[in-house]
């Protein structure tokens, strides 16, 4: 029985170009990819932030391409089918992290996996990835650890103020590195607003660098947030 399950469950001898599913078989493939689907589906959401309707699709995208799959089987079409089914990836109404779109094209591999009848594959394959995917979520592989000194400094200061050095001592005492990236006006002309990229000498010097940044400032307006990626960056 073991041995069944990774050989196509539709190959029964027989070298035609087309083959005739039966129920047994399509409603194995079915269950088969919806529960993988699912099982990824799960695996994908721990610990990640991400929609209701993301997971769903996850979770049903494998029984969607396992039946496109068995549809076509052994027609001349299934090229088509399948690049066609890639393609829809790009259709998604907001843009996909690198992570999600990873995601889309394991739960296809799976599907296609399904719809051709290598469940066993496909559930070992479902299985390889989803367990690396844990693990290196609870390693934290490939996680930024520079972002708790990598941060973007918001600074308000009086339009008589020279903002060229006015920070530079500072910056010099607790910061690595500092990179001026926006000036803008703003009040009517009366205020400047400055956006630094900086990089901490350590988390503990924060608060010190803002406070002399206020004495300095007027104690105007000052945030510190940790700088983002672009939104077009994978």
């Amino acid at each position: 029985m073991l041995e069944k399950l990774f050989t196509g469950i539709f190959e029964s001898g027989s070298t035609a170009a087309t083959q005739t599913i039966s129920l047994t078989p399509f409603l194995i493939c079915m269950a088969s990819s919806l529960l993988i689907g699912s099982l990824m589906a799960l695996a994908y959401k721990h610990k990640t932030r991400c929609s209701q309707s993301f997971v769903i699709t996850l979770a049903i995208l494998p029984a969607a391409i396992a039946m496109v799959i068995m549809l076509v089987n052994g027609n001349v079409g299934a090229g088509v089918a399948v690049a066609g089914a890639f393609g829809l990836v790009r259709f998604r109404s907001v843009p996909g992290t690198a992570k999600e779109i990873g995601a889309i094209f394991t739960a296809m591999a799976a599907g296609l996996a399904c719809g051709m009848g290598y469940i066993g594959f496909a559930a070992l394959f479902a299985a390889i990835v989803c367990t690396a995917m844990l693990a290196m979520n609870a390693a934290g592989f490939g996680l930024d650890r520079h972002g708790e000194t990598h941060k973007r400094l918001n600074v308000t200061i009086p339009e008589d103020l020279d903002y060229t050095n006015l920070f530079d001592d500072l910056f010099a005492r607790y910061t690595r590195s500092h990179r001026l990236v926006t000036v803008k006006t703003t009040n009517m002309g009366s205020l400047f607003k400055l956006t630094y990229h900086i990089e901490l000498n350590s988390a503990d010097v924060e608060k010190q660098l803002m406070d002399e940044m206020r004495c300095r400032n007027g104690n105007l307006e000052i945030n510190i947030t940790e700088q983002q990626n672009t939104v077009n960056e994978l």
